[in-house]
């Protein structure tokens, strides 16, 4: 076990996890340019552009922006990491918005699809789940910064006597 994590770094269920998510990608792709193999190709390499030319930088330019922004800000608090608060529901609106977004901005065409419902629903629907992300991650940002803030507080109630023993 212990020759295994020096040569891997992790468990050996990691890696189980890791090459049985290989293997399933491996039997995806196999599938996938058996049957349209220009179109899948043609669709990596622009997933692969639109991501490493276009969204990479516009994303981390918007996370360095939000760092900077807020990081100029009063620190007569607890320190408690934020950022990750506000990172995690714009990573899952940003990529609902990437799956669905012929839809929700009305460029597909007609799709009822298995559903019956019209295209003029998904906006609506996305910027209200794009809200209850990010009211979750305040509320969950709120409650673990109440608990610092009480933790700090019991420290602060315990009195120093200068002769190494707390009152």
């Amino acid at each position: 076990m212990a020759r295994s994590l020096r040569w891997y770094g992790s468990g050996p269920l990691h890696l189980l996890v890791l090459i049985a998510s290989f293997a399933l990608t491996g039997y995806a792709m196999v599938r996938l340019f058996a049957v349209r193999p220009p179109e899948v190709a043609i669709w990596f390499v622009g997933a692969a552009v639109l991501h490493d030319l276009i969204l990479l930088p516009l994303y981390s330019l918007a996370d360095l922006s939000a760092l900077s922004v807020l990081r100029h800000r009063a620190t007569d608090g607890p320190a408690v990491p934020w950022i990750n608060y506000l990172r995690v529901p714009a990573f899952l609106s940003g990529l609902l918005l990437l799956v669905w977004f012929p839809l929700v901005f009305r460029l597909a065409v007609p799709y009822p699809g298995d559903t019956g419902l019209s295209d003029s629903v998904y906006l609506g629907r996305w910027l209200a789940v794009t809200g209850v992300l990010f009211a979750a991650s305040a509320v969950a940002f709120a409650l673990r910064l109440r608990r610092v803030r009480r933790a700090g507080r019991g420290d602060e109630s315990r009195l120093d006597t200068g002769d190494g023993t707390t009152s």
